[in-house]
């Protein structure tokens, strides 16, 4: 795979690299990381040509996005892609408290779908980030915000996309179904699925990846790591948020025995899967420091015999 192949999102004019990086850590995800290892950790991912950044105000309760903004906005604006999300607005007393970010904040994030709600997240963000428009615009979560999803949120990012300001609209979530009810919108150029397609979860190719194919929306797959697992299957490794359960990590332990016996590091494995699916367009892999980003694109290039697939499958772990 090469990590720095730009590709279309969509039917849209969006490109992207194969690789892009998730911006999740730099917000202070389960430890503090602090500016300047943020800002080096996004120098390092532009240095090695990574031109696909995604971030929320939910992480770090917008610190990741002011951090992103601080080295991106001096950048070549049409050189870089960035999405960012929608769906949760950040507010003193906020009720969506999440012990998983490390460095305080004086907000934290309230849901709101609303159509007055989206617009208002997306021009928040672009303050925090110091950019004129973001090229992705996901609804974040929206679980248990279906209806409001449908008859609010998307008409208002369909119009920022008409009117040029965004281009793409978009949809990230840690399930299937509900994005497949959104992808059958007819609304959506990409959904952002996270963990559900990867080495130890397929999930995503029983409806969601074939449906996607079929109408042209692209796939961005998220946590391909499972959170940690698949990057470090060690007793103690988290597995989708939370420490992975004894049966979860026999089979990342199996599938790095598999990867081992090729001379190939589970990690390399782990980040290529997804692309192999022909809906999936770019695999976010989530970085918060210079020599996680340099390890990300070794890991994306490094080549993958295809007899490690084959071993894969033969012992059930793949498709």
């Amino acid at each position: 795979m090469n990590p720095l192949e730009r590709v279309r999102i969509g039917r849209t004019d969006v490109r992207v690299t194969r690789l892009g990086l998730g911006l999740a850590p730099i917000g202070g995800l389960y430890s503090a990381v602090g500016d300047a290892q943020a800002f080096a950790t996004l120098a390092a991912g532009w240095e090695l040509g990574i031109r696909y950044f995604d971030v929320a105000p939910l992480y770090g309760n917008g610190l990741a996005e002011q951090r992103a903004g601080t080295v991106l906005s001096a950048k070549p604006r049409n050189e870089f892609a960035l999405s960012t999300k929608v769906g949760r607005l950040l507010r003193p007393g906020g009720s969506d408290t999440q012990a998983i970010w490390s460095e305080p904040t004086s907000v934290t994030p309230v849901f709101d779908f609303s159509a007055a709600g989206i617009r208002t997240s997306y021009e928040e963000s672009l303050s925090r980030l110091r950019l004129d428009r973001a090229d992705i615009v996901h609804l974040h979560d929206p679980d248990d915000h279906f209806p409001a999803a449908v008859s609010e949120s998307l008409p208002a990012l369909a119009e920022l996309r008409a009117a040029g300001r965004i281009g793409a609209v978009s949809a990230g979530m840690n399930q299937t179904r509900m994005l497949a009810e959104l992808v059958r919108t007819g609304e959506l150029d990409s959904v952002l699925v996270a963990g559900r397609y990867t080495l130890l979860d397929q999930s995503a190719e029983d409806e969601l990846l074939p449906l996607c194919e079929k109408r042209g929306v692209s796939v961005i797959a998220g946590g391909v790591f499972n959170s940690g697992l698949l990057a470090d299957p060690r007793p103690g490794a988290t597995f989708d948020y939370s420490p992975a359960a004894a049966t979860m990590l026999e089979l990342a332990l199996v599938c790095e025995a598999i990867c081992t016996r090729h001379g190939v590091p589970l990690r390399a494995a782990a980040i290529q899967f997804p692309l192999r699916h022909p809906a999936v367009t770019c695999v976010l892999v989530g970085v918060r420091s210079p020599a996680e980003v340099a390890d990300a694109v070794e890991m994306a290039a490094r080549p993958i015999p295809s007899r490690l697939w084959r071993d894969l499958r033969a012992e059930g772990l793949i498709r």
